[in-house]
């Protein structure tokens, strides 16, 4: 054989047919097992993205006027965050009725249309669930790991698997509590987004003697080199020898936001556990398992959900 064939033979398959793909039953891995899920939903060549002209016309074709966004359908069916379903269709992996869509503006019938992306019909008729994971430190909150830490698939029975939880927000490696798992990719959006101003409680260990000033100084508000942050909320629960127990809330979403507080003003945090969403607390649930949430909790992360911003229909 040639030196030319040769080069020709260990040529990369294209990146389409080496992505990932949807695991047989009994099999691990597939679309959503890398850390960002909703970005590995591939398991056909995707299509290219159509003309201009094309498009205008597949919009026209599937365009309901009183029908729910198209990004709503999709996060509402758990694909993704409602944001991330945004990016799916501007990037021409979505079909409604055969026809790509790349315009988020686009509103449909979902009792009418039959939904793919990247090939893959997605079921419109989702029965939601919602999930409290109390996370021990040392598990990475994602749904595997490269490098073969612990996740948060390491705690799921089949039938999470199956429905496709995913987690709302995230939760530092070393970093204990309170997760919420859930298929609802609309509400997991609304909780996520600053605007809405999800308060989160934590207990926190640090190191030192943290004075009743210092608590109050971090309700005043303290500067970070990513801006100004407060607390809604910190109280001193007690010391002993050189660490003090102290219980924060606040709604900021912002990464490491509270190891961050407790580094700025020379207590460094020890230990930090999410104790509280809302008025959903984790109470004396052992960690590494997770709990169905019952009606009223579910009723109340819908009110945190709603009312605090402009409603996108």
């Amino acid at each position: 054989m040639t030196s030319s064939g040769k080069r020709r033979q260990n040529k990369p398959a294209p990146r389409a047919a080496r992505a990932a793909r949807t695991p047989n039953p009994g099999q691990r891995g597939g679309p959503f097992a890398g850390e960002h899920p909703e970005r590995l939903i591939v398991s056909q060549p995707q299509r290219s993205k159509p003309r201009q002209d094309e498009a205008e016309a597949n919009f026209e074709a599937v365009h309901t006027p009183d029908g729910v966004r198209l990004q709503k359908v999709l996060a509402q069916a758990g694909v993704a965050s409602r944001r991330v379903c945004e990016d799916l269709i501007a990037e021409g992996r979505v079909s409604v009725d055969g026809k790509v869509v790349v315009e988020p503006g686009v509103r449909v019938d979902p009792q009418q249309v039959t939904i793919h992306v990247d090939g893959v019909q997605v079921n419109l008729d989702v029965e939601h669930q919602y999930v409290m994971f109390n996370k021990p430190a040392k598990v990475m909150s994602t749904m595997s790991d490269p490098e073969g830490r612990r996740s948060i698939d390491d705690f799921l029975n089949s039938e999470q698997r199956r429905a496709r939880l995913f987690h709302v927000g995230r939760l530092d490696y070393d970093t204990e509590g309170l997760l919420l798992l859930t298929n609802d990719g609309e509400l997991a959006n609304r909780l996520s987004h600053p605007s809405y101003e999800v308060p989160k409680t934590y207990l926190v260990e640090a190191a030192g003697s943290v004075s009743k000033q210092t608590a109050k100084q971090l309700e005043r508000g303290i500067e970070l080199e990513d801006g100004p942050i407060a607390a809604d909320t910190c109280r001193i629960l007690g010391s002993a020898g050189r660490r003090t127990m102290v219980e924060v809330t606040l709604h900021s979403g912002r990464n490491r936001i509270v190891r961050r507080m407790f580094e700025a003003i020379g207590h460094p945090v020890q230990r930090l556990v999410r104790t509280g969403i809302g008025r959903i607390t984790i109470g004396d649930q052992p960690q590494g398992t997770l709990r169905s949430l019952g009606p009223q909790e579910i009723g109340h992360l819908r009110d945190l959900a709603s009312g605090t911003a402009e409603e996108r229909s």
